[in-house]
């Protein structure tokens, strides 16, 4: 009897529509067109003789036998790739692509790399960091193995990692008259808690003036202990040499910030990854990384 031959194109396309849901996100992660994936599932489907995914206009779904043939489709590529790894002469180390906002992370930034990399010392991370907006977006489109972003309207629901309070930031020797424009401080747009900041402001009829746009917490960060303004920060991000402003100061009260993860690890050892970046932003929220 002569057996179909499972070409490893086929099973990586299908694997990556399983993890991903998604034609199209499966395509821009392997470089092919979303008709290019439909075809190479259909011939995958055909040499099987058996239905992998069921297809709809919003969803796509793995069969029952799509979901037992996954386990098979993953042993057979991860003993095609590492025998092709040893045959190269290179050690397996696994790459995965993280996005992290830059309010997520903060000051804690270096200790979050150096935690990921003690815990994952076997992964080879592509890590990135931008504003929660752009960075969800971009994982939509298939770009990011998991991101750690704001948890703002309109995302699909993620893990949450934990919670911080929103707070305006200062300077010790900062003073600033209800009376005037506020003097903002803050990351350029697209940015959440910038956009939350403002609205706050607006609707309390509160005047404000742009003084300082930054690219990242640092920045931010610097230019609110120089007495440039005032800035909305998570607690967790305060400088030591700044002070947070209370309620008699005249500014509305801003709202919690949840962190999340989303993510589409499925294998066991992505899944691993998952669960130090659980670990490791436990940390951050305890304020084992604040300096």
């Amino acid at each position: 009897m002569v057996l179909p031959s499972l070409d490893i194109e086929l099973l990586r396309s299908f694997l990556a529509i399983a993890e991903g849901g998604s034609f199209t996100s499966a395509g821009v992660s392997l470089g092919a067109s979303q008709s290019a994936m439909s075809v190479r599932i259909r011939k995958l489907e055909e040499r099987l003789g058996r239905r992998l995914l069921e297809r709809s206009p919003r969803s796509i779904r793995l069969t029952g036998f799509g979901e037992s043939f996954l386990a098979d489709a993953r042993r057979v590529l991860e003993a095609h790739d590492e025998a092709v790894l040893k045959a190269r002469g290179r050690e397996q180390r696994p790459d995965f692509s993280l996005a992290v906002s830059d309010h997520a992370a903060g000051g804690s930034l270096p200790g979050v790399v150096a935690s990921l990399v003690r815990r994952c010392r076997e992964v080879r991370f592509l890590m990135t960091v931008g504003p929660s907006v752009e960075i969800y977006r971009a994982f939509e489109d298939g770009r990011y193995d998991a991101v750690v972003i704001r948890n703002d309207p309109g995302y699909a629901e993620g893990r949450l990692l934990f919670r911080d309070r929103l707070q305006w930031a200062a300077a010790q020797h900062f003073a600033w008259r209800p009376d005037d424009p506020l003097p903002l401080i803050s990351l350029a747009a697209p940015c959440g808690v910038r956009a939350t900041a403002i609205a706050a402001l607006e609707a309390c009829g509160i005047a404000w003036r742009e003084v300082f746009v930054g690219t990242g917490v640092a920045a931010v960060q610097a230019a609110v202990s120089a007495g440039l303004g005032i800035a909305p920060l998570d607690s967790r991000n305060l400088p030591g040499d700044c002070r947070m402003l209370a309620d008699d100061d005249g500014l509305p009260a801003l709202p919690v910030t949840e962190l999340v993860l989303h993510h589409r690890a499925r294998r066991r050892d992505r899944q691993a990854i998952v669960a130090a970046l659980e670990a490791t932003f436990s940390e951050v929220a305890s304020g084992q990384f604040r300096r």
